[in-house]
């Protein structure tokens, strides 16, 4: 059974390790440019790690996947173009989300834990992510509109809200 934990400092390689994996999946899928060769970076995640923000999914102690969870505003998520979020009410938001393909259901697994949290959930992508694109449709996640990374790029803006995704 999958669960979710606070990732440990020990774990770093093994998470870098994932990161490597899902870059390659996502250039393989059509998306090589969301996180190229070399996002994300490892700084960042030692950041998450410390910050304990970084979680891990888990069978027994072998993980197999790996996000951030973030509580409290999102400054890249304050201007959204082509659209607007379904509310202001507090949230939760999904960042790096991974797994290493050997266990199936990470982002189930992630989505259940965070909905312990909030009862609003964003999350974006790239344009050309279309595999994580039909993994929010799946899980009841309404596209929101275009929203700006700190250095510019775009992605498309996703919110799963706990009274429904009415348009």
């Amino acid at each position: 059974m999958l669960t979710v934990r606070k990732a440990r400092e020990s774990e770093f390689d093994i998470i870098m390790g994932i990161y490597a994996l899902a870059r390659e999946f996502m250039a393989e899928t059509g998306n090589p440019n969301q996180w190229g060769k070399t996002k994300p970076a490892p700084e960042q995640i030692k950041e998450d790690i410390e910050n304990g923000i970084c979680h891990v999914i888990c069978d027994g102690e072998e993980v197999h996947g790996v996000f951030a969870l973030c509580e409290g505003t999102d400054p890249t998520y304050l201007y959204i173009e082509n659209g607007e979020w379904m509310n202001d009410e507090t949230y939760v938001t999904i960042h790096r989300i991974a797994g290493d393909q050997k266990a199936h259901g990470i982002f189930t697994v992630a989505m259940e834990y965070c909905k312990k949290y909030a009862d609003n959930i964003r999350i974006d992508t790239h344009e050309d992510n279309r595999v994580m694109r039909n993994i929010l449709a799946k899980h009841g996640f309404s596209q929101r509109g275009i929203i700006y990374l700190k250095n510019g790029e775009p992605r498309i803006a996703f919110q799963w809200c706990k009274r429904g995704n009415a348009q």
